[in-house]
């Protein structure tokens, strides 16, 4: 529905339901104080990598044969180098993968696929991430098949193995030979490393409440799932060479020397630190080594822990998105900032008896309202130069910035499915289980000056997803000032306006919502104020039966208001009725209020 307000230059509609063009995808908030950059984020069921700029528009694509499986950089070469997924041509024995791989592949700027390297067999699967080193090779995570009887023959417990195999993860570092395959210089098993307290006849018969460094091989956090330890993400520390590894089904992330030979690796003595490839470091579930209860339990079947890199604010911390299915208070995620307890010489330190600290968060983002941000899998985040975090809400492809007092500065919804790009206002189905089809495993941001993009033609083109031409206006009422709200939901906690109000002269532009008598005076629930003259927002997780209103601003006729949501009293309000902020009953009033 569009209608004239009086004649006044600031004129605005607000419809109760959906129109035809109705933003649901792309861009949906830049403001100034987003970190400026390229996001680099390859949707999970395209074939597709695109680069993009702030502005939601598209800067490059790279197109490959093969579904990402799951993650993609950009190097400082500028070269594209992506997992990618070979699916459903897996052994038999890793039929049941989920986040299987299997290859690498690395793309010029041009497109030309310049190297691949695969590995899957019935003994290993590449899967979920890679991390490329200073030195060019690359690291990458792979499933191990381990038959049940070579896991009892270690001290597994058969009761525990309904899937009657298990899949330990590896580290390979593969040193790239074009124009495919590769070289294996070094590797990390967990194998190596597992001690029990089940069988006493087996040689690593022993308590992880003693041997923290090492891994229970009867600790089961998949239910005897034989995707025992589900690594998710690998990240390098080059000034410490170490890799931080998330164990998803162990609820923590893991630190391991990198300084060792692979035959040091195996063992426990060697490296930097004499611990050859035992765990340096471990946090997010004592449970796991008996150093506490589900109580002290900090993790969530978190994704891409890493550290965060020299020269940024938190250098040397580790970040992490806490996907939080499990919460004691009830599901929703966070992104978790942990001050490791390292020494001068890259050590951990810990207390006898005690789990590794810290004891929590030095930093922590969840939402306003905590249940409204919450992706039960995928997901990561990355600290922006400037102190901001970019969040990946990856089953819901929505990556969104924040600043470090937690206030949102850039959204944007990966319109991308099977199916290609969408139009602006299509709605993303569901894939499958909690995985909408636009889902993203994570994503990057590179600065305008990183080395990858030097010299490259970085001018934007278009928005991927397809602009819904707009509808007519009806005779006689305004095209150029629509306000239109509509809830997404039928419990009314997700709220979108879009506005344009381009010709009105005031910059008092600003969105509220919360329950009329708090609107009313000044003490909104949220306000984002000083928006621009055009522009969407969204809000999730708004408490159910509030009241929303957009003030559009004041100029020489009055100040503009139109409210949408329930009243005091329960009625709905539709956007004719203003929201008594000003107090008059007009949606055009003689006065300044805000």
């Amino acid at each position: 529905m569009r209608r004239t307000i009086g004649t006044a230059a600031a004129a605005m509609l607000l419809a109760a339901a959906a129109t035809p063009a109705q933003q649901t995808l792309g861009l949906f908030r830049d403001d100034p104080a987003s970190f400026e950059g390229y996001t680099l984020f390859a949707p999970m069921f395209s074939h597709t990598t695109y680069l993009i700029d702030n502005r939601g528009k598209e800067v490059h694509a790279w197109q490959s044969g093969y579904a990402p499986g799951l993650m993609a950089y950009l190097t400082p070469d500028g070269f594209l180098l992506r997992a990618a997924s070979l699916a459903p041509a897996y052994d038999p024995h890793f039929a049941a993968a989920i986040g299987g791989g299997g290859r690498v592949e690395l793309y010029d700027w041009d497109g030309n696929l310049v190297w691949f390297y695969e590995l899957s067999n019935a003994d290993y699967l590449l899967h979920h991430d890679i991390e490329l080193l200073p030195t060019g090779n690359i690291l990458m995570i792979a499933w191990q098949y381990r038959t049940a009887a070579e896991a009892v023959a270690e001290g597994r417990n058969p009761a525990t193995l309904p899937g009657g195999a298990l899949w330990p993860d590896s580290i390979l570092e593969i040193r790239p030979t074009l124009p495919s395959g590769g070289t294996i210089v070094w590797e990390w098993h967990l194998w190596d490393h597992l001690v029990q307290d089940f069988d006493p006849t087996k040689p690593n018969f022993g308590t992880v409440a003693d041997h923290p460094e090492l891994v229970d091989l009867n600790y089961d956090g998949a239910s005897g799932d034989p995707d025992w330890t589900h690594f998710n993400g690998i990240a390098y520390n080059p000034e410490l060479d170490q890799i931080v590894v998330s164990s998803h089904r162990f609820c923590e992330f893991w630190v391991i020397d990198h300084s060792t030979t692979t035959a040091e690796a195996a063992g426990h003595t060697g490296g930097l630190h004499g611990r050859g490839g035992d765990l340096l470091y471990r946090w997010g579930n004592p449970r796991t080594y008996r150093h506490g209860t589900i109580a002290d339990q900090k993790l969530d079947h978190q994704h891409d822990a890493q550290w965060i890199p020299s020269g940024l604010p938190g250098a040397g911390h580790f970040l992490v998105f806490n996907n939080g299915p499990e919460r004691p208070g009830g599901p929703y995620s966070s992104v978790d900032e942990i001050v490791p307890p390292v020494d001068a010489n890259g050590g951990y330190t810990r207390d006898p008896g005690q789990a590794f600290g810290p004891a929590g968060p030095v930093w922590s983002y969840t939402a306003p309202t905590p249940a409204s941000f919450f992706s039960t899998i995928i997901s990561g985040a990355q600290r922006q130069p400037n102190g901001n975090t970019l969040i990946c809400d990856g089953v819901h492809g929505t990556l969104f910035e924040v600043t470090a007092s937690k206030d949102e500065v850039w959204r944007y919804v990966n319109p991308v499915t099977d199916q290609g790009p969408l139009e602006q206002s299509d709605v993303v189905p569901l894939a499958q289980g909690p995985l909408y089809a636009n889902g993203v495993f994570k994503v990057r941001r590179y600065a305008a000056d990183y080395p990858g993009l030097a010299g490259k033609d970085l001018t934007p083109g278009d928005p991927i997803e397809g602009l819904d031409p707009p509808s007519p206006a009806p005779d006689g009422a305004s095209a150029t000032q629509p306000l239109e709200a509509s809830r997404l939901t039928a419990a009314g906690d997700r709220i979108r306006v879009t506005w344009d109000a381009a010709t009105c002269p005031s910059s008092g532009y600003n969105l509220l919502y919360g329950d009329l008598a708090n609107v009313a005076t000044l003490s909104p629930r949220q306000a984002v104020c000083g928006v621009s003259t055009t522009g969407t927002f969204d809000w999730t997780g708004v408490p159910s039966g509030n009241l929303f209103f957009l003030v559009v601003g004041v100029d020489g006729t009055g100040t503009y208001e139109s409210s949408w949501g329930a009243g005091p009293g329960g009625a709905e309000r539709n956007g004719d009725a203003p929201s008594g902020t000003c107090g008059v009953p007009s949606k055009v009033t003689d006065g300044v209020c805000f």
